[in-house]
């Protein structure tokens, strides 16, 4: 009986001993330990990658940003009075009803800047000032150049009346969001029409409505 208790000991022991060995055999087969450590540590630099492409998607956003600048004049500032060469020419053409002037801005500024639509434009007559009101032509931003000329339209009524009408002496000129004017002669006719309120006024188109030669 003794023996044979020992016997079943032994077995016993041996059955232990040989699920140890399975268990380790089973994790042997699911990869080492340190092996796992060493994936779980190559993990974050997989997500490193995923952070460098929304790091380039970032990037793209700021570029497409950057894009949309340009196309708002990159970045340019508005035009300033005292970097603009300002002249005024006659653009009459023999036949017309309305006389014209075509009314020049040279950018001298050493840099491209940023016109916006209409400029402000009073003429100085013998009764005042009159200014001028706008055509209400479609007005787009316009970048100029550094050292490229725009071109815009005044026009005004002829005085046919056979009267001596009101005297023009000056134009007095404002560039876009800008407050400081600029005085050029008058190149049109000597005198406007006086008239009830009921005859044609004085009138600015936008930037870009004249072209060079003093077509409008």
């Amino acid at each position: 009986m003794r023996v044979r208790k020992l016997t079943f000991a032994a077995l016993a022991v041996a059955a232990t001993l040989s699920l140890t060995a399975c268990n380790d055999e089973d994790l042997t087969g699911q990869g080492d330990p340190s092996a796992a450590s060493t994936a779980s540590t190559a993990s974050p630099s997989g997500g490193s990658g995923s952070d460098s492409s929304n790091g380039s998607e970032k990037a793209g956003g700021q570029q497409g940003a950057g894009s949309e600048s340009g196309s708002g004049g990159g970045g340019a500032e508005k035009c300033r009075t005292d970097d603009l060469d300002i002249s005024a020419t006659d653009g009459t053409i023999g036949g017309d009803t309305e006389g014209t002037v075509v009314v020049e801005f040279k950018n001298l500024g050493g840099k491209d800047c940023v016109l916006a639509a209409y400029a402000g434009v009073d003429l100085k007559t013998g009764s005042g000032s009159l200014s001028a009101e706008r055509t209400g032509q479609e007005a787009d931003t316009t970048v100029l150049k550094d050292g490229e000329s725009t071109f815009f339209g005044v026009t005004y009524p002829m005085n046919d009346s056979g009267g001596s009408g009101v005297s023009v002496s000056a134009l007095l000129v404002t560039p876009p969001n800008e407050t400081k004017s600029f005085s050029v002669e008058w190149p049109g006719s000597n005198t406007l029409p006086v008239t009830d309120g009921s005859g044609s006024s004085v009138k600015v188109g936008p930037m870009g409505s004249a072209g060079q030669g003093g077509e409008s």
